[in-house]
């Protein structure tokens, strides 16, 4: 006898339901769909492919099955015309009294959308910024609670929690602290641009969380760290995530310096300086 195993991932058609500005960098969109009742995540920085529409565009165009061979027919897709891919991490998920997901949340980075910007807006952050009900989008996502899109796991006998995350990793450093159990030692880094992209978090842990606002003059991530006086532990569990670049030498103080077993480090790259997404993708990273 055959036994069926469910796909981990899986295409999603939802629709925006509403909007919220965060802060001057962050705007919440919720998103809707009867697809949503496949939806399954127990992760807390879980990683979704969202694909939007280009202008003019009722809704995304992409392949319609996923799986093996999807990557290359979507590039095969004219660009002007194949949806715009970009990767997100869930904020929150709301479900019903069936348990199954009815609404979800991702909180979107406005990059160049201000007047007089020195940087013009990516399609990701314009389409953001208007975003209105009823607006069409697709995204890959999980169709099982547990899988491999889900980077924060700390070990049993972790007893000390350290994270850092730039404004692209807010969301996820964000539901992380709301899970943390009471008692849980945290020591958290959060980089953001301006003065009001601090949000107010909750959390039950004993966490200590320092803001890194660019605008201020903030030191640099690393150099911040660097000069933190950690308390003592003996199973130390970090997770860092954000640019690239700060995040390969933030690991690297971590493990060469601090003598943090690598094992123990868990870092993302969601972005890198000076790559759009879409040239990351067609790296191959």
């Amino acid at each position: 006898m055959t036994t069926a195993v469910a796909a981990p991932y899986r295409i999603f058609s939802l629709q925006v339901v509403r909007t919220r500005r965060l802060s001057p960098s962050l705007v919440r969109v919720t998103f809707a769909g009867g697809d949503l009742r496949a939806f399954a995540s127990d992760g807390l920085d879980q990683s979704l492919s969202l694909f939007l529409p280009h202008p003019g565009q009722e809704k995304p165009v992409l392949p319609l099955e996923y799986g093996e061979g999807w990557r290359e027919a979507y590039l095969g897709i004219p660009d002007d015309v194949r949806a715009v891919m970009r990767s997100y991490t869930l904020r929150a998920l709301r479900r019903d009294a069936q348990g199954l997901t009815t609404e979800i949340d991702i909180d979107f980075v406005l990059h160049g959308t201000e007047p007089g910007a020195a940087t013009p807006a990516g399609p990701a952050s314009r389409w953001a910024a208007d975003a209105k009900a009823g607006d069409r989008v697709a995204l890959i996502g999980p169709a099982v609670a547990d899988n491999g899109a889900i980077r924060f796991r700390p070990p049993a006998d972790t007893d000390l929690v350290l994270m850092w995350a730039d404004e692209t990793a807010l969301p996820a450093a964000a539901a992380i602290l709301e899970s943390l159990p009471a008692g849980t030692r945290a020591r958290v880094w959060l980089e953001v641009p301006h003065a009001g992209d601090r949000l107010e978090l909750s959390t039950d842990a004993d966490a200590e969380i320092t803001w890194l606002v660019r605008d201020e003059g903030s030191p640099m991530a690393l150099d911040a760290i660097r000069s933190a006086q950690l308390p003592p532990a003996q199973s130390p569990y970090a997770w860092i995530s954000g640019e690239a670049g700060c995040v390969k030498e933030l690991r690297r103080h971590l493990v060469r310096e601090r003598e943090i077993d690598r094992r123990r480090v868990r870092f993302v790259g969601y972005w890198r300086l000076g790559l759009t997404e879409d040239q990351r993708l067609e790296q191959g990273e």
